[in-house]
């Protein structure tokens, strides 16, 4: 309990600080396209380029079924929230390394840089969804009441990429091998978890190994409330919630714990 109250009480500090966030948040998104001739039209153009080919491979090659729908649409309602969760973890990871000098010279809460880059990976998603809106209206998929769930998904993603951000991004700062490790670790990760197959293709007796994956869960509801039009299981939600809100709050602790060494460090 007395680990929460001060949770809480350094977030209200990290609100006096909103303003260095947004600018923070502004430089990540101005910086990253900077001199590029198509600009910001690569947040769009990556993932489609990206989608185009795995639909390919995955439909008609492999032909992997897709619950009776497009399989660029069961592609998309996967893979676009699992590109937010490993670029935010990959860009977070090496962030207070890249941000050393700011670290020793000036004092502000350091997971500000975190969830500057978390931010903007966000509006990043928000671009890249269009894409599937698109392919929606394209294949005359209808939204249905269903769609509501949707905020609340997004919360516990972003609950648990918060938190394995705010871990990975302290980790790193001591040991660097965890940023060379966490591109074969999300590649593992992401054949663990059903974005290019459906759950139901699982052997009924690996299907356990899902409810321990908060990602699964989460890829599988959004699946569910976008393209079933249902109401997402919500023991394995709510399972996610408990799941993701712990690693937030252990990410964080654990953060502020170390916080005061970094600059010892970067």
């Amino acid at each position: 309990m007395n680990g929460i109250k001060r949770n809480l009480k350094s977030l209200c500090l990290f609100w006096r600080y909103r303003e260095l966030l947004i600018n923070l948040t502004h430089r990540e998104i101005a910086q990253r396209y900077k001199q590029s001739i198509l600009g910001y039209a690569w947040v769009i153009l990556n993932p489609l380029f990206q989608l185009l080919v795995m639909n390919f491979v995955f439909s008609t090659i492999l032909k992997i079924p897709s619950l009776n729908v497009p399989f660029i649409i069961f592609l998309s309602v996967g893979l676009l929230p699992w590109n937010l969760f490993t670029q935010t973890l990959t860009s977070s990871t090496t962030m207070l390394v890249a941000n050393n000098t700011l670290i020793t010279k000036i004092y502000f809460p350091r997971e500000i840089l975190v969830y500057a880059t978390m931010i903007a990976k966000i509006v990043d998603f928000l671009f890249s969804c269009l894409i599937l809106v698109i392919f929606l209206i394209i294949f005359k998929i209808p939204p249905t009441i269903m769609l509501l769930w949707l905020p609340f998904i997004f919360v516990i993603q972003f609950f648990f990429t918060a938190g394995l951000a705010l871990i990975l991004a302290s980790f790193n700062l001591f040991y660097r091998d965890i940023q060379y490790m966490l591109s074969f670790l999300l590649i593992l990760w992401m054949y663990m978890t059903p974005i290019l197959y459906p759950v139901e293709i699982i052997p009924y007796r690996f299907k356990f190994v899902l409810s321990l994956n908060p990602m699964a869960v989460i890829v599988n509801a959004y699946r569910q409330v976008i393209i079933g039009g249902s109401m997402p299981n919500i023991i394995n939600l709510s399972i996610g919630f408990l799941t993701s809100l712990i690693v937030f709050l252990v990410g964080y602790s654990l953060f502020k714990k170390l916080e005061g060494e970094f600059a010892d460090y970067v």
